[in-house]
């Protein structure tokens, strides 16, 4: 990356700014010094005047004629599978980074899951080490709940803590022994760290491939049964309420799952879940049509029947559903081109969860206010993340978008090192043009509305890119 991305002095000019922790939803400029937010000016009149002094005062400062576009905060993902150390052909953290800049994000959580797996300080300084290499996105770990993912003995979550994880998590494996999850939850909250749950009961899963409905046995694949999300998300919360843990609920796909964890809320526990784009924007039923035995689609949890969707979008928009996040977990094609149900489980979701969310404000689901709040604010305070805010003063952390953007997916132009996207072929309205974070330019998309120089006037035909993006 370019060092002239570096600190960047720049004018976002005429945008729609919506800032969830303000509740301002309108137009503003906002004025960028040396990679610090300087000024936030929401009436024309204060627009005119910061005009005015930028341009008598910096006169090296670049413009975005933003009319149309719209500011979030910098996105925040609490489920990323970064695949380093260990499994590097399928993401390093350098390209895990990457795929998030280019999908708006400014912070992400990493799983655990790794080789060596992430349940001991060394790993996690590891991780951290290597991510502050990477500018323009926060990586935050999350340390493993059990040594080795075993499910057998507690990691050394106190040293973990130390070194800098955020949450603990045996996420790709459930913590089986009931005994273990609730010392765990014990142990986290004396350190203020929410427990976050892959809820799955692996003897009821078995060897299960897809959700188990209609299409299951039409394919002739096993199924794994909404209850075995739903006994797990109980059991846990039931935990919750026994040692007064916070506890978060990983990729929610069941209705069953979102009825128990909105009595959760009702009875004051603290107790989150998330909710994953795939789940929300698809169902089992693209198995059965033109997607039958397509590995893109193999996930777990699986994709989940209509109700199950409906019932995930309804808990997005009354808050059941704290927040978005992708799951991104990255496989080779090699992985994944094997017959189904020897397919691993997981897809991609950082270059294409904002385009998601949008197309669920254009159906109605969500307001881009809420939008903005389930992907930056609200799972940065769920996690104590300090991200997901815009104000005056701090350094950078925005994600430009243009909401009317029509694009096509095609996995082969990811940042990511993999593939294996459920959203292949789509095509969405809106999308990120540019990602400020971390007092850098750590994304600027090719068909963005080129930046201009300040000492011209507004529509001139001189323009320029920033380098190297």
């Amino acid at each position: 990356m370019s060092t002239e991305t570096a600190n960047p002095t720049l004018l976002i000019d005429g945008c729609r700014l919506v800032d969830p922790e303000t509740r301002y939803d309108g137009p503003a400029g906002l004025w960028i010094e040396r990679g610090e937010l300087k000024k936030i000016a929401r009436t024309e009149t204060e627009r005119q005047a910061l005009r005015a002094r930028v341009a008598a005062t910096a006169p090296e400062a670049l413009r975005l004629e933003a009319d149309g576009l719209l500011v979030f905060p910098g996105l925040v993902d609490l489920h990323v599978h970064l695949r380093e150390p260990g499994f590097e052909y399928k993401e390093t953290i350098r390209t895990g980074c990457e795929a998030a800049a280019r999908g708006g994000f400014t912070a992400i959580c990493c799983m655990a899951n790794t080789n060596p797996v992430n349940d001991c300080r060394a790993v996690t300084e590891f991780i951290c080490a290597r991510a502050a290499e990477v500018s323009g996105v926060a990586v935050h770990p999350i340390g493993a709940i059990s040594k080795g993912l075993e499910g057998k003995e507690l990691a050394e979550i106190a040293e973990m803590k130390k070194g800098g994880i955020v949450a603990v998590s045996d996420d790709g494996r459930p913590v089986a022994d009931s005994a273990l999850m609730r010392r765990a939850l014990e142990y986290a909250r004396t350190f203020d760290l929410r427990v976050v749950s892959h809820a799955e009961d692996k003897a009821l899963a078995g060897s299960g491939c897809m959700h188990e409905g209609a299409v299951s046995t039409r394919l002739g694949l096993e199924g794994i049964p909404a209850e075995a999300e739903e006994i797990m998300v109980a059991r846990d919360i039931h935990l919750a309420a026994l040692t007064g843990a916070r506890l978060h609920i990983a990729h929610v796909s069941t209705a069953g799952s979102v009825e128990l964890v909105r009595r959760a809320k009702e009875k004051g526990l603290d107790v989150t879940a998330e909710a994953a784009p795939h789940h929300l924007l698809l169902t089992d039923e693209v198995l059965g049509g033109s997607g039958a035995y397509d590995t893109r689609y193999k996930m777990n949890p699986p994709l989940r029947a209509s109700r199950d969707m409906d019932a995930l979008r309804r808990g997005l928009q009354d808050g059941t559903i704290d927040c978005i996040a992708t799951d991104h977990a990255p496989h080779s094609e090699d992985d994944k081109n094997v017959e189904f149900h020897r397919a691993p489980f997981g897809v991609v979701g950082l270059e294409t969860a904002l385009a998601a969310g949008l197309s669920l404000v254009r159906s109605g689901t969500l307001s881009l206010a809420q939008l903005a709040e389930r992907m930056s604010l609200g799972p940065a305070r769920l996690f104590g993340l300090p991200h997901g805010r815009i104000a005056e003063g701090r350094p950078i952390s925005l994600a430009v978008i243009d909401p009317n953007h029509k694009w096509t997916v095609d996995a082969r132009r990811f940042r990511s090192k993999s593939r294996n996207s459920a959203f292949e072929g789509w095509t969405f309205e809106g999308d990120v043009a540019y990602t400020l974070a971390q007092r850098r330019l750590s994304y600027a998309a090719e068909w963005a509305r080129p930046l201009t120089a300040i000492s011209e006037p507004a529509g001139a035909p001189t323009q320029r890119r920033i380098a190297g993006v």
